[in-house]
């Protein structure tokens, strides 16, 4: 119950607005990500911007994102923030039928509906935009990965690298080997 109570703080409620545009200002903290079970963003701080332009058979809703997120570096394991500034762009159609041509810009929604609740769009954009592989020495600022981490890294490196030079090879397996050299 809490989770919905906090992503209320995400809709818009477009039936009673003009036609024009339309800005909003959303905060999106630990407790935003914290509704989501499988978010990669455990912490941020971020700020959006919507841009709401109400036409009167669609939405247009242009977003800008700007802050830091908290990431844990694939090295060094050590947690580090990083910079998001970032924009995106949905079109909100409304239509009683199936819509046929589904894209990732295009939200439909019925005739009846009166407000947009963008709190997963946010979710989908931040966690897009979370690096495949996350190094903190790659976010400048002079930072750089954990020297202690580092040596211990190497030191369990080079420890695994003797152990397998002197383990021996089941008989099996060598006959194995030879089958592959002849």
């Amino acid at each position: 119950m809490q989770i919905v109570k906090h992503l209320k703080q995400y809709k818009i409620p477009f039936s009673g607005l003009a036609s024009g545009k339309h800005d909003f200002e959303f905060e999106i903290d630990d407790k935003f990500f914290d509704c989501y079970e499988h978010s990669l963003v455990k912490k941020g701080s971020l700020k959006a911007h919507a841009e709401l332009q109400k036409q009167e058979n669609m939405l247009i809703v242009n977003f800008g994102i700007q802050g830091n997120i908290s990431l844990t570096c694939d090295i060094c394991l050590a947690e580090f923030d990083a910079p998001l500034h970032f924009t995106e762009r949905t079109l909100v159609k409304f239509t009683e039928e199936d819509w046929e041509n589904n894209t990732e810009e295009v939200v439909v929604l019925s005739k009846t509906d009166y407000e947009l609740n963008i709190a997963d769009l946010l979710y989908e954009f931040i966690n897009v935009r979370v690096p495949y592989y996350s190094k903190c020495s790659e976010q400048g600022n002079n930072i750089s990965c954990d020297p202690e981490m580092l040596s211990r890294l190497n030191t369990a490196e080079a420890e695994d690298g003797s152990a397998s030079t002197e383990e021996k090879i089941d008989p099996r397996w060598a006959a194995l080997k030879n089958i592959k050299n002849n």
